[in-house]
């Protein structure tokens, strides 16, 4: 394994995997046997992580650099990358035809509000792929969501899909509000409403696109939107046009962590591996002792640092939208259980108190960004896209990125951390988990059995 080819162009060479998948249309020959023909990838760690993917179950910013793509571009950047490794295999029409977003459906709907007042809600849903059917993906409740976030996060998905192997094209949707300005009540309602209109326009359905939770959506959501669905179509496999269901409601147990649960078992995978801990100038393998900063907490990077400090390691950093905590300490860690139940109590990390060690360096306003730049040996951007970029990445003092969220790291600083031999692990495989495990939610729907689970033997 030479580390120029193997290990600094992981992020890229997935992607051309995920494309070489997308044009074979057909999942029997396997992610690990694409990688072996088309790429020189021989990285241990590469072939472990990507064979468990399948078995495993916010932060708000905007680059402040001019020079920075929006999303939409840096996705296809990235795909440009990566269809340079395999442009003798597929020819340039072809490419150009797995990158363009096949239909994008764009809302706008009233919602009166409890002082009688109107607002006019806007909404979209993005299929990238039709390769596969049904299309499949997240719906996001955020106030900065627009058209060219859902198609970047829908093109993601097909080839994210196409990296654990499950029989999906890509999709992503979203609502631009702020769901903590709304009532639970107000809150079903525009999922009603945004269920109705992708009926009306059929954009879900059981074979044709099936959303799941994503940023600011959870269970809850996703029951409104399969009883809304079945209401309007009373069709015998209504339950699986939608997972991330509630268990009651046909979900499976275990989909709720399976995001943060197949981002550890990513990490774990690499750290194990003492080739990729050598590049990364680890003293030695494994997750016990290192220490980890993980940025955005909620269903992901909750779960993710969950598992890290379960298995030893030390989460030294934890990152919210309005506030941050970090200890230098080479000891002793965050318990994530701890710091979940002080953020939901407060909605801040101000006043956080740790079971033992030193109390906690606080960030808040403008200074919680820094939590990225605090010394670690291994950063997890576990909330929004873009959020390490040509303007910081010099101030980044990690050994290791594993992207929790999806793109996470624009295309400028990618090339930047790599010349300072600061790998990345790709997104494409490390949150796959919530797709592969909704893989699963889907199929007990669709044939009516009881009950469904992930077994922990598979971690």
């Amino acid at each position: 394994r030479q580390t120029s080819v193997g290990l600094t162009s992981i992020h890229t060479k997935h992607c051309a995997v995920a494309m070489l998948q997308t044009c074979s249309r057909s999942s029997t020959t396997g992610t690990l046997y694409l990688a072996a023909r088309a790429l020189p990838i021989c990285s241990t760690a590469f072939r472990k992580v990507a064979s468990r993917a399948f078995t495993s179950s916010a932060m708000s910013h905007e680059p402040n650099v001019a020079s920075e793509p929006r999303f939409l571009d840096m996705v296809g950047i990235n795909f440009d990358r990566a269809g340079e490794l395999i442009k003798d295999e597929v020819t340039p029409d072809m490419l150009a035809t797995i990158k363009s977003t096949n239909a994008t459906l764009q809302l706008a709907f009233p919602h009166r509000r409890p002082d009688g007042t109107i607002e006019v809600i806007h909404a979209y849903r993005a299929q990238h792929s039709h390769h596969r059917l049904p299309t499949k993906g997240g719906i996001r409740y955020s106030d900065g969501v627009n058209q060219q976030e859902v198609e970047a996060l829908a093109a993601l998905m097909t080839m994210k899909c196409a990296v654990v192997d499950v029989p999906f094209g890509g999709a992503k949707g979203g609502v631009c509000i702020n769901p903590r300005a709304y009532s639970e009540g107000e809150l079903e309602s525009i999922t009603r409403r945004y269920t109705l209109e992708l009926t009306r326009k059929g954009f879900i359905g059981p074979g044709i696109d099936v959303p799941a939770p994503d940023m600011g959506t959870g269970p809850r959501e996703m029951g409104w939107i399969k009883d809304a669905f079945a209401t309007l179509d009373p069709d015998l496999n209504a339950a699986a046009c939608v997972t991330g269901k509630p268990i009651s409601l046909g979900g499976v147990s275990g989909r709720t962590e399976a995001t943060g649960l197949g981002a550890f078992f990513g990490i774990r995978s690499f750290l194990n591996d003492k080739e990729f801990c050598d590049a990364c100038h680890f003293e030695e393998p494994g997750v016990k002792g290192k220490r980890f900063i993980v940025q955005g907490f909620g269903n992901v990077g909750y779960h993710a640092a969950k598992f890290i400090d379960n298995a030893g390691g030390l989460v030294v950093g934890v990152g919210e939208a309005n506030s941050a905590i970090y200890t230098s300490s080479s000891s002793v860690g965050f318990k994530p259980d701890a710091v979940r139940e002080h953020f939901m109590q407060h909605r801040t990390l101000a006043g956080f108190k740790p079971e033992s060690g030193p109390r906690p360096e606080l960030l808040e306003g403008d200074e919680v960004a820094r939590i990225l730049e605090m010394e670690c040996d291994m950063l997890v951007p576990a909330a929004l896209e873009q959020v390490i970029h040509a303007g910081n990445v010099d101030r980044l003092r990690c050994k290791a990125i594993a992207e929790g969220a999806n793109g996470p790291v624009t295309p400028s600083a990618e090339d930047a951390l790599l010349k300072r031999d600061i790998h990345i692990l790709p997104d494409l495989v490390l949150n796959a988990g919530g797709v592969t495990v909704s893989y699963i939610e889907w199929l007990k729907n669709l044939q009516h059995v009881r009950c469904a689970c992930v077994p922990s033997s598979l971690g």
